[in-house]
């Protein structure tokens, strides 16, 4: 199993409605129109994943992102890609669908920003709120 976590907090303008991608970025401000944003401050972006974590996503395997606040947490699978560059310095994006751009870290999600409990989004919304996210890549069975 491969891991990275990532360590995040809320913010005041957190609304999770997007229907099509969830995004984690590292900048400390979200305008209201960041309707995909989860979470800011986040301790990694793309780039900062291990070199092992990005080959693993690139030979397109599953991902199973594990978002908590509090004792609140979701689940969100994806896919990773031979297409995928992860280059971003400033965010990570998880996408419905198979656009790839640089800022993309998984596609073929099971769900997107509006999907997410919203529970957990209530938490998300509070910029107090620390949030962990488990990036995970579970080892294919032989």
């Amino acid at each position: 199993m491969l891991m990275e976590t990532i360590h995040c907090r809320g913010h005041k303008n957190v609304r999770a409605t997007h229907r099509s991608t969830l995004e984690i970025t590292t900048e400390d401000f979200l305008t209201p129109r960041g309707d995909c944003i989860i979470c800011v401050s986040a301790d990694k972006a793309l780039k900062d994943l291990s070199e092992e974590f990005k080959e693993a996503l690139r030979k397109g395997a599953k991902l199973r992102v594990v978002i908590r606040a509090g004792d609140v947490e979701d689940e969100v699978i994806a896919h990773g890609s031979p297409e995928l560059r992860l280059e971003s310095s400033v965010s990570m994006v998880i996408r419905k669908s198979d656009y790839i751009d640089g800022r993309t870290l998984a596609i073929r999600a099971n769900k997107s920003a509006k999907g997410l409990k919203r529970e957990l989004v209530e938490l998300l919304k509070n910029p107090k709120t620390k949030v962990t996210v488990e990036l995970i890549i579970e080892e294919e069975k032989a």
